[in-house]
């Protein structure tokens, strides 16, 4: 296939690209020109902007567009007028946060209303979605992950806990040992994507792992740091106790949200049959700390700023009830 990626050099683009290249595909990346500029050799290479200067998408034929990056129906936009009548199939990366509320303990599939009338990361993606579906229904995925996680993430979320892990002594978990959570390696998400796109597959799917417990979660960070139980002691603080202790949830402690906030509390309880019938396959969670960790030792990664820092965290730990 002659596979367009917008994007393609950060995160999930870069996967998608990479796995597009495994596959055998004809790859050409668009984006800025800013990151990356020493990957994928063997891709071919067009600069623009999708908020100003699409310019070079003009008068070219694709059989496959990933849009890895749309923010906004405008970006969506600019990028279908300048295909025009060229615009193939396109496989769309968008986000679970469309549907902008998860009540407590109410699993939910793709049929769940999306929250087109926000103004938030969330709504903007649902007005990004109907702007692509408006011009290629007919030849449409779209793809709604969890949080993304693994190998080259620029957020520094997720590896937040297999570094922490690491670092061992006393360390802070938030919520129940079994609160489920949910998440999804970008490898995984990347090879589902570029599957879809070889089927020309049509549909909504909602992409992420199946449900684990944070213990699980937590257990597989300490192994991917190669440590026994005992290295890490980790202090299981309820949801109550961290918004008591002003602990913001999601960001300072990434996959933690309470869960009996009416507004978030059903999150991480998305329903992903529909994306595994189509094809998606998870890695296990002990794979992904494994990489995740060994990535961040090689590149440099740290957790991200939003996470709670080591002092804080400590003072957490004594602060009295």
């Amino acid at each position: 296939m002659k596979v367009l990626v917008l994007g393609g050099t950060v995160f999930v683009g870069r996967h998608i690209a990479d796995a597009a290249l495994a596959a055998g595909h004809q790859v050409t990346l668009f984006n800025r020109g800013r990151h990356g500029t020493e990957l994928f050799p063997q891709a071919e290479r067009l600069v623009g902007d999708r908020d100003a200067d699409v310019e070079a998408l003009r008068g070219r034929d694709f059989d496959v567009v990933f849009d890895c990056n749309a923010y906004t129906p405008a970006q969506v936009g600019r990028v279908v007028e300048a295909l025009g009548d060229r615009l193939p199939h396109v496989v769309f990366i968008s986000t679970l946060s469309v549907y902008g509320r998860w009540p407590p303990g109410q699993p939910y599939d793709e049929s769940r209303p999306v929250a087109h009338e926000r103004d938030d990361y969330g709504g903007l993606k649902a007005r990004a979605e109907q702007a692509i579906a408006a011009a290629a229904a007919c030849r449409l995925a779209i793809v709604r992950p969890g949080l993304v996680v693994g190998p080259h993430d620029p957020t520094g979320r997720f590896v937040y806990w297999p570094l922490r892990a690491e670092r061992g002594g006393d360390a802070l978990a938030p919520g129940r040992p079994g609160r489920p959570v949910q998440c999804i390696d970008a490898r995984d998400l990347a090879a589902f994507c570029v599957g879809l796109a070889e089927r020309r597959v049509r549909g909504l799917f909602n992409a992420a792992c199946e449900p684990v417990a944070m213990s699980a979660l937590l257990g597989a960070c300490s192994a991917a740091a190669g440590h026994g139980p005992a290295h890490t002691r980790w202090h299981w603080l309820p949801d109550a106790r961290l918004r008591a202790l002003g602990i913001t949830p999601w960001t300072s402690l990434p996959l933690w949200v309470p869960e009996d906030d009416p507004e978030i509390g059903g999150l991480l309880l998305a329903d992903t049959a529909r994306a595994r019938q189509a094809g998606l396959r998870t890695r296990p969670l002990a794979e992904t700390c494994a990489d995740t960790l060994a990535w961040a030792h090689a590149s440099g990664a740290v957790a991200g700023e939003a996470t709670l820092p080591p002092d804080r965290e400590a003072q957490c730990l004594v602060a009295p009830v």
